[in-house]
């Protein structure tokens, strides 16, 4: 198989501490290093998140505007993917990092539980965030915590509030959400192939020590992966991840025997349909 596979690095997120892993970047300056060396490894997006120095999660638009500075500094050309997520912020908090303009953003599109408690998506929310990354052109990339995620996005899709083709994510292995079922990730691609077209991007998420197997299963299927600290500090049981580089390089590893290229910042910018660097025309996305 010679379809290129993008790899997102999701570098911290909310959760993870130093305390779980040294490595876990918090600051700025620790993230946009940190994303760096991923960046070099093979990696061609970042999924971003901010911290308070504390370690607490925040929506911090000065934070978000500082970290995509480093990146693209020090990034040339890799996609910058914010998150919306509802761990670090409440309501319309959650996208007031948009009008930066990052390349992308995390959408998700309905409520589902977490471990300790609904993580909450609704439906007023949910629209503007989407109205908000169409005006400032943002490519979402629809977070599926359930089959119904993904027939929503096909309806958000029908509705115009989504531009192109959504690049759709599953996300497998959170307690009390989609657990890691080979039938149900087989079912996900033909929902996703059946509703968008058999070319329609998509990637997976495997959360803790499924991230491996979901990095393998979705290499293995023809689509795109993520790995990071942010869903997983460990190579093993007994191993603590050193870098997000080091899990960025298993995943290369994997794309090796699979004889999927690890795609390029160009290729992936042509997959997804995002503008390239200093494009500042907008409705780019494919």
């Amino acid at each position: 198989m010679t379809k290129p596979c993008i790899l997102c690095v999701a570098i911290t997120g909310s959760l993870p501490t130093k305390a779980n892993n040294p490595a876990v970047p918090i600051t700025v300056s620790e993230q946009v290093e940190s994303t760096q060396e991923a960046f070099e490894a093979g990696a061609t997006i970042v999924h971003a998140h901010v911290r308070n120095d504390d370690q607490t999660p925040s929506s911090d638009p000065d934070k978000f505007a500082a970290l995509k500075e480093g990146i693209e500094t020090h990034c040339p050309g890799m996609i910058i993917q914010f998150s919306t997520g509802g761990r670090s912020g409440a309501g319309q908090t959650r996208g007031g990092m948009l009008s930066l303009r990052p390349d992308m953003a995390s959408l998700s599109v309905g409520s589902n539980n977490f471990p300790t408690r609904v993580y909450e998506n609704p439906p007023d929310l949910v629209d503007w965030l989407a109205s908000e990354m169409l005006t400032y052109d943002v490519k979402p990339e629809i977070e599926a915590f359930d089959l119904s995620h993904i027939l929503k996005a096909r309806d958000m899709a029908d509705k115009g509030q989504l531009a192109g083709t959504p690049y759709i994510q599953f996300v497998m292995g959170v307690k009390n959400a989609m657990p890691v079922d080979r039938d149900v990730f087989d079912y996900y691609i033909h929902t996703v192939r059946r509703l968008f077209g058999p070319d329609a991007p998509w990637c997976a998420a495997g959360i803790g020590a499924n991230q491996l197997k979901l990095n393998e299963w979705a290499i293995a299927a023809g689509g795109h992966a993520r790995t990071g600290l942010e869903d997983n500090v460990r190579l093993d049981s007994a191993t603590l991840a050193p870098s997000n580089a080091a899990l960025v390089r298993r995943a290369v590893d994997i794309c090796d025997r699979n004889e999927r290229p690890v795609a390029t910042w160009q290729e992936a910018r042509r997959i997804l349909g995002l503008r390239l660097p200093g494009d500042t025309r907008e409705g780019q996305a494919a």
